[in-house]
């Protein structure tokens, strides 16, 4: 991962003899195995950067001149590439279906990672549960995957069409774990803004709901970081695009807004490793975090977050918020996470799956 980092986040101004590439491998360059190159392929590609990665390495390749090397880069480059190329007009297709059923539909994270594209193809809509399903059957011949409870609860479904490797995720009028952010889902299609892929024009996330959506992920719900998660909201805070007033406001209405501004500084914490510098967020921002970078730790292929008590906490005021503004039924929908995460850790442990629950 310190490589792969390296690789991304690394700046000019930074002290060269701390870069993890410069360091390791442009001084040992003849040691990077085909090994440890299919490695840090399968970590790219887990942390949805095989793009981004493999460009960037391809690049110092060329610079020490070694062709066997940049060889490899390219070749999964363009492996990446045509799957990527192959995912994109079924996602053209399922917005304009819906569009044209008259169902506001949005790419919510998928092309957050843009050139790279996650594992799986992410929606959001509005339109009622049975309409979606009809949708996605009559049009695209898809089948719906076996839901989980955290499925169920959350509002979303799973879809496998003929001919796409990858699933389609759709949530419907809501979000969050257990489907509490039902306000601030109901809103994004009318925040939405157009993103250019080529030929095609998608609908995606205001950039403030971007990282709200992002924060539900990361800190409510898996409570690790993908690397794309660090990249993306550096670049996005990098390119002066964020308001961070009108974050705060919608994410104080999302009872969110702590696991918001811890989000924040847990990136620009990681950011600074590898620039020299985090990132420039304004001091309302890093006065309402709970806890930063330092805190994360790597393992299992993805940074980790503790969630005793660091998580625990950022839900426990999410809960509170929530019930403060008597929000019951959104409550009561998030007072199931614990019940949610003892049995999914009670299944792990007997069967080593927590398939069906979580």
């Amino acid at each position: 991962m310190e490589v792969l980092s390296g690789l991304l986040l690394s700046s000019e101004s930074a002290d060269p003899s701390g870069s993890p590439l410069r360091s390791g491998w442009t001084r040992n360059w003849a040691l990077f195995s085909r090994k440890s190159f299919d490695g840090l392929v399968s970590l790219a590609s887990a942390n949805h950067v095989v793009v981004r990665g493999l460009e960037a390495l391809r690049c110092h390749a060329l610079e020490a001149r070694d062709g066997e090397r940049a060889a490899w880069a390219a070749d999964a480059l363009a492996n990446e590439r045509a799957r990527i190329a192959h995912a994109i007009p079924y996602l053209r297709d399922i917005c304009h279906a819906f569009v044209r059923a008259g169902h506001p539909i949005i790419v919510i994270k998928s092309l957050d990672h843009w050139p790279d594209l996650g594992s799986d193809l992410d929606l959001y809509t509005n339109a009622p549960p049975p309409e979606v399903l009809r949708l996605m059957q009559t049009q695209f011949e898809a089948r719906t995957e076996a839901r989980s409870w955290g499925d169920r609860l959350a509002g979303k479904w799973n879809f496998l069409i003929p001919g796409l490797p990858e699933s389609v995720e759709i949530h419907v009028g809501r979000l969050g774990q257990t489907g509490e952010q039902v306000r601030f889902a109901a809103a994004l299609p009318g925040r939405a803004r157009s993103m250019a892929i080529g030929q095609n024009t998608f609908l995606v996330p205001a950039n403030s709901d971007r990282l709200m959506i992002s924060t539900l992920q990361r800190m409510y719900r898996h409570f690790y970081f993908r690397l794309c998660d660090i990249v993306d909201s550096a670049s996005l805070v990098d390119s002066g695009m964020l308001d961070f007033g009108e974050l705060c406001r919608e994410a104080r209405a999302a009872g969110i807004w702590e696991g918001v501004a811890t989000y924040l500084q847990i990136v620009s914490d990681y950011v600074g490793r590898f620039r020299g510098r985090g990132l420039a967020l304004p001091r309302f921002v890093t006065a309402s975090a709970r806890f930063g970078g330092e805190q994360v730790y790597y393992a299992r292929q993805f940074l980790r977050i503790p969630i005793l008590p660091q998580s625990a906490g950022l839900y426990g005021s999410q809960l509170g918020g929530l019930l403060r503004k008597r929000e019951i039924r959104s409550s009561a929908r998030l007072g199931l996470l614990p019940w949610l995460a003892t049995a999914a850790a009670v299944g792990q442990r007997i069967t080593g799956s927590d398939k069906g629950i979580w």
